[in-house]
């Protein structure tokens, strides 16, 4: 996952430092998605990708990043910019994962604390899917 030229020439260094970290988490995600035992792992870095690469967008815009991880707060700040809509549905899915991914027990999608692999696939499908939305959004402004 590189910039284009076009993409890397004109953002703030700092969005690139978000996305750059958003983009260690989605690797994070395809060294592990063949992993029955971290599926978990997958899904919270999933959840991390989009969050970052939506605080790019707010940094690249000037608009102090809130600390918040919800995905549905940070896509409400970042709404208006978007060049493409998104499905609420998906950020509401990789929400539920989040502390559900983190610790066992009965919070969040699953109530082992750890969503099946084929979850954690579509976590990730989306979450790469989210990524590339956001990347455009900052390369147009």
């Amino acid at each position: 996952m590189k910039f284009s030229k076009k993409e890397s020439c004109y953002m703030k260094e700092s969005t690139r430092q978000w996305l750059d970290f958003a983009k260690t988490d989605l690797r994070s995600c395809e060294n592990n998605l063949h992993d029955k035992d971290v599926t978990n792992i997958v899904a919270f870095h999933s959840q991390q990708a989009v969050e970052k690469a939506f605080k790019a967008l707010l940094e690249e815009k000037e608009i102090q990043v809130p600390r918040v991880h919800n995905l549905i707060r940070l896509h409400s700040f970042a709404e208006q910019f978007l060049i493409e809509s998104i499905d609420l549905s998906e950020l509401d899915a990789l929400d539920s994962v989040y502390v559900s991914s983190r610790y066992p027990g009965d919070m969040g999608m699953v109530s082992t604390g750890k969503p099946t692999s084929a979850e954690s696939k579509e976590l990730y499908e989306s979450a790469k899917r989210l990524f590339e939305i956001i990347v455009h959004t900052i390369a147009r402004t």
